[in-house]
């Protein structure tokens, strides 16, 4: 394997790890708005809106979108479970 080759290949799997990163973080910051709205409007809060289910579709769309650059789909089944498992 030439040199150049090994590069855009160390790249791509950096950039693949990035993107699976990236996808935690967001999932996350989703959860902690939640929680925040929580805190601050009551437990019932986020019942009363579609919240919920608006941020289950921004998941499933993270998880998708990570999915796309993985080099492994069982890369990500413990983030999917994790991810949504929090809803």
């Amino acid at each position: 394997m030439s040199e150049q080759t090994s590069i855009l290949l160390y790249i791509k799997n950096m950039l693949s790890d990035l993107i699976y990163i990236n996808g935690i973080i967001a999932a996350e910051l989703i959860k902690v708005n939640e929680n925040i709205a929580t805190m601050r409007h009551g437990e019932g809060f986020l019942e009363k809106t579609s919240c919920p289910e608006e941020h289950l579709e921004l998941n499933k769309q993270i998880i998708e979108i990570v999915k796309k650059y993985q080099r492994k789909p069982s890369e990500i089944t413990g983030l999917e479970k994790h991810i949504i498992k929090h809803q």
